[in-house]
């Protein structure tokens, strides 16, 4: 069972105000794999995370061919390190997409002045520690 504990909500949530935004991961239908800072990453829900994403090229590519994706997080000041493995779901329309972009960071946001950005909601099979220990799972 996944359920996305306090810590987690408050670190993540607040990651690019504390200078340690989210790293997304993912690959392409094809293998390539890309890799980037996501400054928007939130707790969604308590099984998923969620971004806006604004810059529109290779992640939502990647996402729309392969929904398979983790992001990374690490907090310096506290040391708390995880890995969310998880299925991304693009929304580019529609009230999960309103609701997201109304959670996004205004820095975030604010580069995307005419909001063309989408919702991507990623639903968490496993979270983990740095060390691959497995802390919870589907």
């Amino acid at each position: 069972m996944i359920a996305i504990i306090d810590q987690m909500k408050e670190l993540v949530d607040n990651a690019l105000a504390n200078g340690s935004p989210c790293i997304l991961a993912t690959v392409s239908g094809a293998g390539e794999p890309d890799i980037g800072y996501k400054g928007s990453m939130m707790v969604f829900d308590g099984e998923s995370l969620a971004y806006w994403e604004r810059t529109k090229r290779q992640h939502m590519k990647n996402v729309k061919e392969n929904p398979h994706v983790i992001v990374l997080f690490r907090d310096t000041k506290t040391k708390a390190a995880w890995r969310f493995h998880g299925t991304a779901t693009m929304h580019e329309d529609g009230p999960i997409r309103d609701q997201v972009m109304a959670r996004t960071v205004k820095e975030e946001l604010d580069k995307d002045p005419e909001r063309k950005g989408a919702a991507v909601v990623i639903r968490l099979d496993k979270i983990t520690n740095m060390g691959g220990q497995v802390l919870q799972s589907r």
